[in-house]
């Protein structure tokens, strides 16, 4: 059965898949009977972030088969995020269910994550409860990110590495994605206003293939938390984080230039003996206030777009 190409979608389901040729079919067809089962239009979107294998051969034999299934190639490795995101920007869906293509997520919690949707939420995130992987490698990184992710954001999650969620398209279409942060999705909709709930979703041990995951990214996930860290705290008020820099530096710097004057006016030192000193406090000072500027332009920026997008709600406003 082929879909009509205007047809109106429900469910968008969008899955990253790096070498995965073995597990591939099978997840086509396990997603396919489930939302089958939900008697709604759909899509499957599978991108291929530069397999090595037949991953985008077996994915090609599957489209010609089917067009509800849509496939994006890229032609290396950008990464889960990246990939995401390009699934992201062709869902049509109003809602869009995201999961891994390695088979341990279970398509059959699809419906009861939308049920709960559907109860007035934004985002419902999957929690592997029952993890079905290595305790060294994933699982104990896993709950030390999932921890120092609640502890930063304030969105807290039992796991925020669990691809499986389900969103609304209007918040999913909001998020720009970069680095490692589709995890951070949850907190970077907290900033849109997203409601977001949790429930618990099977997990299968992997069968085919092999794991994509390694101790590097957790130095990625770290450098992208702190980033969006300040991205939440002073994405409105950038004036205040410049400003606390600024003070900082002016205060040291002050502080260097007074003690240089003490040196001299006591005669321990020449003024010559205490050049070095005052240079470091005039480039501390200066340092200081640029800062204090950089503050200023943000907030200004801030201001001038919070406007436009006032007017802009208010010119549609009088439209409707």
């Amino acid at each position: 059965m082929m879909q009509p190409k205007h047809e109106k979608v429900t469910y968008s389901v969008v899955v990253p898949v790096m070498n995965e040729e073995e597990n591939v079919g099978i997840l086509y067809d396990r997603i396919s009977e489930v939302l089958q089962s939900m008697g709604e239009p759909y899509e499957i979107i599978m991108v291929d972030d530069g397999s090595t294998d037949m991953t985008y051969s077996v994915l090609k034999r599957l489209h010609q088969k089917d067009k509800r299934l849509k496939v994006v190639k890229f032609r290396c490795n950008f990464g889960q995020s990246a990939a995401m995101a390009a699934g992201f920007e062709r869902a049509r869906g109003a809602i869009v269910v995201s999961m891994d293509g390695d088979l341990q997520n279970d398509p059959q919690d699809i419906p009861a994550m939308v049920r709960k949707l559907n109860e007035g939420f934004d985002i419902v995130a999957g929690w592997r409860k029952n993890r079905k992987d290595k305790m060294l490698i994933r699982k104990v990184p896993s709950r030390i990110a999932n921890r120092m992710i609640g502890f930063f954001t304030g969105v807290r999650l039992h796991d925020t590495g669990c691809s499986l969620k389900v969103y609304r398209a209007e918040i999913i279409h909001r998020i720009r994605l970069y680095g490692e942060m589709h995890r951070f999705i949850p907190a970077l909709a907290r900033i849109e206003g997203a409601r977001i709930a949790e429930m618990v979703v099977k997990h299968h041990p992997r069968q085919f293939g092999k794991s994509k995951y390694n101790l590097t990214r957790t130095f990625r996930v770290i450098m992208d938390l702190t980033t969006l860290n300040l991205f939440i705290k002073y994405l409105t008020k950038p004036v205040h984080f410049f400003g606390m820099l600024g003070l900082a530096f002016n205060a040291v710097g002050a502080l260097a230039l007074l003690a240089s004057g003490f040196l001299v006016a006591t005669g321990a030192y020449d003024l010559a003996d205490v050049n070095v000193l005052i240079s470091v406090a005039f480039l501390l000072l200066a340092s200081g206030f640029q800062f204090v500027f950089y503050g200023l332009i943000g907030s200004m920026v801030v201001n001038t777009g919070e406007k436009q997008n006032g007017q802009l709600m208010d010119y549609f406003s009088r439209q409707a």
